[in-house]
């Protein structure tokens, strides 16, 4: 197969194209490198399989062309982080949802079989239910949230209008090796394992009894392959790791001291995704537990020894517009 993957030189499109390239299929990244970098791919770049485009796919006479005999679309291309996206709401909205649209109506004129858009569980907010279904009350706490919710109302506005083929794949606390590190106060995985490299505490949110979703790359990855292999379209899945963990049980895994940093506003106690639908229609489950997850990471830390390294004064710096806009100064 021929398929174009936006994002591709960020942490899961980089393991979304390997594993393609591995199975014989012709990738075409499609990246501005804002958040993905080269080294992340580097490992593809010289295979005859694997073609790499710098370009902003907000701009659709551009990558149009790149479209052409794709069968298969797969878009993870968007701008992260909270904080960023409080501070720059029209950055993002270009990015997200814009560029979102730019890569449908590529797809739509070229006739693809399949598009697959990586949204995001961040749409339900602070549920009232867990685990949580795909039919959850939609509630937004941030602008990245939003406009990842308002990229999938497109695809599947798309689909429904366009009969282009869709699927959109919800994804819950994602982490692995090449997980992002740049950009304002990063995920958790990245801030623990650069700390423990300098030897610092790991700067714990709250009392760390709040409990995520962690779902490790390949299993993701095996999510996106099931939904462009299936003959389903139209539909949304939660992809989760059928569990729930805490941030307590994380840092006892990784071993180290703890600093404990205020809570912060707009973020759910718990994250924990429903994933009977994608259990059931794709035939699609976890297969990496939370402690091998875990393993692997600690098997990969020098991976995170350029990674910046937080603090609790440092992180209270680069959070404060989350505290200011979110409603609780602190």
């Amino acid at each position: 197969m021929k398929v174009v993957i936006t994002g591709g030189a960020g942490f899961i499109g980089s393991h979304l194209a390997e594993g393609l390239i591995q199975h014989g299929d012709h990738v075409i990244i499609l990246d501005n490198l804002s958040n993905g970098k080269l080294e992340n791919i580097s490992n593809l770049l010289k295979n005859p399989h694997c073609t790499f485009i710098q370009t902003d796919i907000s701009d659709n006479t551009q990558i149009s062309k790149y479209f052409s005999d794709i069968d298969y679309v797969f878009h993870l291309a968007a701008l992260a982080d909270i904080v960023p996206s409080i501070q720059e709401p029209l950055k993002y909205h270009h990015s997200n949802v814009n560029g979102t649209i730019s890569v449908l109506e590529a797809a739509r004129k070229a006739d693809v079989k399949k598009f697959i858009y990586a949204a995001s569980s961040s749409c339900y907010g602070i549920p009232d239910m867990y685990p949580t279904r795909e039919t959850a009350p939609i509630r937004p706490m941030y602008p990245y949230a939003l406009t990842k919710y308002l990229g999938e109302q497109y695809v599947m506005h798309w689909n429904q209008t366009y009969d282009l083929p869709c699927i959109s794949l919800r994804m819950f606390n994602v982490y692995g090796p090449r997980s992002r590190t740049s950009g304002t106060y990063g995920a958790v995985f990245g801030v623990f394992l650069a700390q423990k490299i300098a030897g610092k505490p790991f700067t714990v949110v709250g009392d760390g009894t709040q409990t995520r979703d962690f779902t490790y790359v390949t299993d993701v990855v095996d999510a996106f392959n099931k939904a462009a292999e299936s003959d389903i379209r139209g539909e949304i899945y939660n992809v989760g790791s059928g569990g729930t963990y805490s941030v307590n049980r994380l840092v006892e895994q990784l071993g180290g001291d703890v600093e404990y940093i205020p809570k912060r506003p707009g973020e759910p106690d718990c994250t924990f995704a429903d994933t009977t639908k994608i259990q059931r229609e794709l035939n699609w489950k976890p297969k990496v537990t939370f402690e091998e997850g875990v393993q692997k990471m600690l098997e990969s830390i020098d991976l995170w020894k350029d990674a910046p390294i937080w603090d609790a004064q440092g992180i209270d710096s680069a959070t404060k517009d989350w505290f200011k806009y979110l409603g609780k100064e602190e």
